[in-house]
Parts: structure tokens; sequence; C-alpha cells
């Protein structure tokens, strides 16, 4: 029995990169294309790499009944993204520093920052507890409305007029 290669899909014969000529399952140009666009190219150029949107469009999928325990799943999950993300990072400083005998792993453990050290970290960590909260964040804003007050003296200034 002899085997026979495949052909593309008729889709794949068609697609073409971003403003260049659609190219047959050969490689070559159809003949009308060689006539209005000029000879080929020699080698053909990279395509541009595809950026995707940051924010997804849409409702985010529902997992579980309680909205609420999907809210802790997303929370939850990008506590570990960050968490991840740290350790690896640590553990490369402390690899580094301890190869080259800067310092010792001890040596990170008894360290107490001070001053602009201090608050920098403070400003890092109050960040970080906004991304984390975001989901808990973004509900309450759904609830009381942008049009809600936002200050107990906001409120009894309204009861009061």
């Amino acid at each position: 029995m002899k085997k026979t290669a495949k052909k593309p899909s008729r889709a794949r014969a068609r697609t073409r990169p971003a403003g260049g000529p659609s190219l047959r399952p050969s490689g070559r140009r159809s003949a009308g294309e060689a006539r209005r666009t000029g000879p080929a190219p020699a080698a053909a150029a990279p395509a541009a790499p595809v950026r995707l949107a940051r924010v997804a469009k849409g409702k985010k999928p529902q997992y579980f009944s309680d909205p609420a325990t999907d809210k802790l799943l997303w929370m939850t999950l990008t506590l570990m993204e960050e968490l991840s993300v740290t350790r690896d990072r640590l553990d490369a400083v402390e690899n580094l520093l301890e190869g080259r005998r800067v310092l010792k792993v001890a040596d990170v453990d008894a360290y107490r920052p001070s001053g602009a050290s201090a608050r920098r970290r403070q400003a890092q960590r109050a960040a970080y507890v906004d991304r984390m909260m975001r989901a808990a964040q973004a509900e309450l804003e759904e609830l009381t409305g942008r049009d809600m007050p936002r200050s107990e003296a906001e409120v009894v200034a309204a009861v009061e007029a």
C-alpha cells in the first residue's frame, strides 16, 4: 500500500501573513499574484508578534454555584501566583549572594528594615493587599453604587438635610 502525503486544508492554504501575498501550499504564488506583486522575495520576513488584549471582555466564567466562592478562588490563585514568583526570585538571590560569599541566608533572616526601607515595604504591602482584594472591592462598589456617600459625615449630612 502506497502512502500519500496529506494535503493542507483549504483554510490553511488561503491564510497569509498580514499585508503579504497569499502563498499556495507549495510556497509559490499563483500566476495572477506574481503579475500583480512582482517576483517572489528570497526569504519571507517573520510576521509581527500577535498582540492580545490585556483586559478580558465579557463575563468571567463561574465555576461554583456561589459567586463568593469564585471570588475566593481567584484571590487564592492570585496569591499563589505572587508567592510562587517571589519564592523563585528569593531563591535565586540567596543562591547568588551565598555563592559569591556576599552574605549568608542567616543574615537575610536576621535583617530588620528601618527608615526608607520600612516605608517602601509598607507601600508595597498596601499595593499587594489592594491587588488581592480587587474582586471584593469591585463587588462592594457594584453593590453600593458610585453615587453613594463615601464617609459617615456625608451620610449624616444627607440625613440632616
